[in-house]
C-alpha cells in the first residue's frame, strides 16, 4: 500500500523519511545520467522514489495529478518498465528479456525508465549480461537499479551508477506517518516498534489485532521454559500458529489485488497481465512477512533475557550465551531453515529461569 497521488501534493510526498535521498533525486531530475542505484533496506521507500523519480523525468515536475505522473506512480505508465525478479534471483534469461525491452524505443514520449527491482538478488551471469546495457544505454533510456545491499555480483554495475543512500525510516517518522494514515494512537507505539523501520510492514501490522499478544508471546518464553522437550515443543507450535494468523492482513491485501487484476484481465484479455509476476511477488512478500516476524519475534525474546541480565542473574554467563544464540538464529533465517526445527533448537538450548 502506498499513497496515491491523488492525495497528495508531490510525488515526492510517497518517500517517507528520506530528505536527503529525495533532494539528491529533485537536483538530479534537472540533468539525469543514465544510471541509478538506489541502496537501502526494504520498506524504506525506495521503490516509491524509483516510481517518482521516474515521474518527474517523464513530466519535468513533481505534480502527482498529471496522467503520466499518477500512471508511473501505479507501475502502469508504458515508459516505465518495473522488472521484478522470477524465482530466487534475476537470471541470465531476465536479463537478456531486460536487454530487449532497452533496446526498444520510447512507447509515448522521448524518454524511457526502465526501474530493477531486488538487484542484489541476481547470478554473476545475469549481471555480466546486463553490465553494458547498463553502463551505455540508448540516450533515451535511464535505469533505476534497486538494491537492499551491494554483494559482490553488484559492484561494477554499481561502479557504473549513480548511488543513492536510503535508510530505514526513523521510529518517530514511522510514528507520524501511522498517525497522518488515521492508524489509532494505541496502536502506533506496537506497531512501530515491531516494525523495524519498515513502512510497509508497519502498514500490514497495523491492521493486525494480535500483535502485541503475539509479541507478549516471544517475551514470555524465558519464564515458561521448564527444561522438558514436551513444553518446547508446545511453545514452538503456538508461535508458528501465531505467525500463520499474522499473515491475514497481507492475504487480505492480496486477495484485493487479484480481484483487480482479474477484473482488468476481463476487460483487456490475460496477455500482458503481469499475472505471473503478481504471483511472484504475492510468494516473495508471504516469505518475507514470515522471515520479518521471526525476526520481530527472536527480537523480543532476545530482549527478555536483557532485561533479566539487567536485573542482576545469578548465572550471567548462561544469559549472555543465550542472547548469542538468539542473535545466530536471527542470522539463519536469511537461508530459509526449517522454521519448526530452527525454534525447537533454539528454545531447547535457552535456559530455565
Amino acid at each position: 500500500m502506498s499513497t496515491t497521488a491523488e492525495h497528495t501534493s508531490s510525488v515526492w510526498d510517497a518517500v517517507v523519511g528520506q530528505p536527503t535521498a529525495v533532494a539528491t533525486l529533485r537536483q538530479a531530475a534537472a540533468s539525469p545520467v543514465h544510471a541509478y542505484l538506489f541502496v537501502g533496506p526494504p520498506g524504506s521507500t525506495k521503490d516509491e522514489a524509483a516510481r517518482a523519480f521516474a515521474a518527474v523525468l517523464l513530466t519535468g515536475t513533481d505534480d502527482p495529478t498529471t496522467r503520466d505522473a499518477r500512471l508511473a506512480m501505479r507501475g502502469e505508465h508504458p515508459d516505465v518498465h518495473e522488472v521484478e525478479r522470477v524465482g530466487p534471483a534475476i537470471s541470465a534469461e531476465q536479463a537478456r528479456d531486460i536487454i530487449h525491452v532497452t533496446s526498444l524505443a520510447p512507447v509515448e514520449g522521448d524518454r524511457k525508465v526502465v526501474i530493477l527491482h531486488d538487484f542484489h538478488l541476481l547470478t554473476a551471469e545475469a549481471a555480466a549480461r546486463l553490465l553494458k546495457s547498463i553502463e551505455e544505454p540508448p540516450p533515451s533510456t535511464t535505469f533505476l537499479v534497486l538494491a537492499d545491499f551491494v554483494p559482490a555480483e553488484l559492484i561494477t554495475i554499481a561502479s557504473r551508477c549513480v548511488r543513492v543512500e536510503f535508510r530505514s525510516i526513523p521510529d518517530d517518522v514511522l510514528a507520524e506517518r501511522l498517525r497522518a494514515e488515521g492508524v489509532e494512537p494505541d496502536v502506533v507505539a506496537a506497531t512501530v516498534a515491531a516494525a523495524g523501520g519498515d513502512l510497509e510492514r508497519a502498514r500490514i501490522l497495523a491492521s493486525d489485532p494480535e500483535l502485541v499478544a503475539r509479541r507478549a508471546a516471544f517475551a514470555e518464553i524465558p519464564s515458561r521454559l521448564d527444561g522438558t522437550g514436551a513444553t518446547v515443543i508446545a511453545i514452538v507450535e503456538e508461535l508458528l500458529a501465531r505467525i500463520d494468523a499474522a499473515a491475514a492482513p497481507l492475504a487480505a491485501r492480496h486477495a484485493a489485488e487479484v480481484a483487480e487484476l482479474e477484473a482488468r484481465i476481463e476487460q483487456l484479455g490475460e496477455r500482458g497481465s503481469g499475472r505471473k509476476q503478481i504471483e511472484e511477488r504475492h510468494r516473495r512478500e508471504l516469505r518475507r512477512h514470515r522471515t520479518d516476524e521471526l525476526r520481530s519475534g527472536l527480537g523480543v525474546l532476545a530482549g527478555a533475557y536483557r532485561d533479566v541480565l539487567a536485573s542482576g542473574a545469578r548465572d550471567a554467563a548462561a544469559v549472555v550465551a543465550a542472547v548469542e544464540r538468539i542473535n545466530d538464529a536471527v542470522k539463519h533465517l536469511e537461508h530459509n531453515p526449517n522454521e519448526q526445527l530452527l525454534l525447537q533448537s533454539l528454545l531447547w538450548s535457552l535456559p530455565v529461569l
